[in-house]
């Protein structure tokens, strides 16, 4: 009896793996994706905990989803999660969010804070502005990569992701900040708002498996339209 029990326990685990790696081959969950957590799993597909950790388990051994460890912090636009790895402009496409970007500028400079925690002499600097056709600007963001001036070129598919990933860039790690900023005169002016306008302030640093920078961002976002909320561990697909 107990081995027919184990099987039947041993085929719902079979039937669960099925079910996700489809629907991770099919596109349904993409790169990035967050699964549903181990309760929401094992009440969809109406198997226990231990069920639902075994088919985890089976598909990070077919490289299908990694497990994530610690607690994460993630970006909402308008209540749509915004992908950091794949980068906003594409978050945004997947969302169904009509949003613009902007290209401000790209040149070489130096950052002291950068020069002490990564040894780099001289960085480049991009910023961009993200503009809502309906209602204007809703975030102003400026990003310090590791890369050789990208004046002349610009942005590869005038993505900074891409262009990242194209120059051999992975994040493997890293940490966010959030807090408040009044807006000065010249943020005010391109966000289209007014000096001393109460923003979201976030800084966040993404480094690559040696602990080398990969990107550093400054993103003064609108609170009306830009959340914060924390994600415990769990898996996302590959």
């Amino acid at each position: 009896m107990t081995g027919q029990v184990g099987g039947v326990g041993f085929g719902k685990r079979n039937r669960l793996v099925d079910e996700l790696a489809g629907q991770i081959t099919s596109g349904r969950f993409a790169h990035g994706d967050r699964l549903p957590g181990e309760n929401e799993l094992a009440r969809r597909y109406s198997v226990s905990r231990g069920t639902v950790r075994g088919a985890l388990a089976d598909l990070q051994d077919r490289g299908l989803i990694a497990t994530q460890t610690g607690v994460g912090s993630f970006v909402t636009f308008d209540d749509v999660e915004l992908d950091q790895l794949t980068g906003w402009a594409k978050a945004f496409e997947r969302g169904g969010v009509a949003i613009e970007t902007e290209l401000l500028g790209i040149e070489r400079v130096s950052d002291a804070e950068l020069t002490r925690r990564y040894g780099l002499a001289r960085v480049t600097q991009v910023r961009r502005l993200r503009r809502d056709p309906r209602t204007g600007p809703v975030s102003l963001e400026t990003a310090y990569v590791p890369l050789p001036d990208l004046s002349d070129q610009g942005l590869l598919e005038g993505s900074l992701t891409k262009t990242l990933r194209a120059a051999g860039l992975r994040a493997a790690g890293g940490e966010q900040w959030i807090s408040t900023e009044n807006l000065d005169t010249a943020a005010a002016a391109l966000l289209e708002r007014e000096p001393g306008e109460l923003f979201l302030h976030a800084t966040r640093s993404t480094v690559d498996a040696t602990g080398g920078l990969v990107e550093h961002v400054v993103s003064l976002l609108d609170p009306a339209r830009f959340r914060f909320h924390l994600a415990f561990p769990g898996s996302v697909v590959r």
